[in-house]
């Protein structure tokens, strides 16, 4: 007989990242997966053209130097802070470490689709709760909490959803749950958040032992195809990540360009506010053509369709990438209803907000 995987692995649908390329088209505009179209802090390229002189080196296991660019960016202690391959990685490392077999892992319905695969190669139970009006819904989540509850994951912003909950939400959430969970806030779009009640999660951390904050370099730093990220946490949950990830998780060449993305904070303020210009100019137009776009704090937009065959999400998804345009369809988020469209440069969302308009003239 051939090798059989664990019970449950091939139960796990794999994860399908958004469209990159069309027949045909050379070069489409790329709005299904959130990148961020002014691409890396000019010094982060620099940096990692620098590092290829070092390639047979083995890259610092601890990235020391790493943890020091984001302690002193985000005002964090270093030696609470594990970096990895992207904050998937981490996410998955930090289910391998508090989940197996019998347990559940506590998500919200329209989450990231990382969460339920985390738990199940964990051999654990992902367990889902509604939302309310595209928002993680506290009380549900409570609701759903049982004896064998062991990790609740969220992530404030939401993807796909652009919503976030206030520090009090996410205080009554944490208050909610029993000492032995551990909460994971997954705040990848942490830094396109310009509203006052928001708290990336940084301060339940500080105040509690089982509370984790994930980030990303991939969003707005731009380092996506580098895969960095790091995560926040107590010192027992970094002792546990410590002894479950490579021991090399993070190759040279990104440390350094990690280190220098992180240390040009004039390249993400440019960032945000071209971000923040062109999701509100691309909401207006989008409702402009009678279609809803649902409000947003992330680098993308959440646009509901009407349900009518020849006008729905399909239908202009495909029409878009008729024109060269491809976004995001969100049916595996069960809002098949719905397409995400990654905010890009002034020129993509001009020809964007065309090709919708026209798609709604002939629908």
């Amino acid at each position: 007989m051939l090798p059989q995987p664990r019970p449950g692995i091939l139960d796990i649908a794999p994860y399908v990242g958004g469209e990159a390329r069309i027949p045909g088209t050379a070069s489409p505009i790329r709005l299904a997966s959130n990148e961020n179209p002014l691409g890396p802090s000019p010094a982060a390229v620099a940096a990692y053209k620098a590092a290829a002189v070092e390639l047979h080196r083995y890259p610092d296991g601890t990235a020391a130097a790493l943890r020091a660019a984001i302690g002193t960016a985000h005002g964090l202690e270093p030696e609470k802070i594990v970096c990895g391959a992207g904050s998937d990685e981490l996410l998955t490392l930090i289910v391998r470490g508090y989940a197996g077999p019998g347990d559940e892992v506590l998500v919200s319905r329209h989450g990231f689709l990382v969460y339920p695969i985390a738990a199940k190669s964990a051999g654990a139970t992902p367990v889902d709760a509604p939302e309310q009006g595209l928002k993680v819904d506290v009380d549900a989540l409570l609701g759903r909490v049982s004896a064998r509850t062991r990790l609740v994951l969220i992530a404030n912003p939401s993807n796909p959803t652009g919503s976030y909950l206030p520090p009090a939400e996410m205080e009554r959430l944490h208050a909610g749950l029993p000492e032995h969970v551990l909460l994971v806030i997954d705040s990848a779009y942490a830094e396109y958040v310009e509203e006052r009640d928001y708290e990336p999660g940084a301060v339940l951390v500080r105040a509690h032992s089982n509370v984790v904050m994930t980030r990303t370099l991939s969003k707005i730093y731009g380092l996506a195809s580098l895969r960095l990220g790091w995560a926040y946490a107590p010192p027992a949950i970094v002792h546990v990540l410590n002894r479950l990830r490579g021991p090399f998780n993070v190759p040279g060449p990104t440390q350094a360009a990690g280190i220098a993305a992180l240390q040009d904070q004039g390249f993400v303020a440019t960032c945000r506010k071209e971000t923040a210009r062109w999701r509100a100019w691309l909401a207006e137009a989008i409702r402009g053509v009678g279609l809803v776009a649902h409000p947003s704090v992330c680098n993308f937009l959440l646009v509901e369709f009407p349900r009518d065959a020849g006008r729905d999400a399909a239908a202009a998804l495909a029409f878009l990438k008729s024109r060269g345009i491809l976004v995001r369809g969100m049916g595996a988020y069960q809002l098949p209803q719905c397409l995400r469209i990654t905010i890009g440069t002034e020129a993509e969302m001009r020809a964007t907000a065309a090709a919708l308009a026209d798609f709604r003239k002939g629908a």
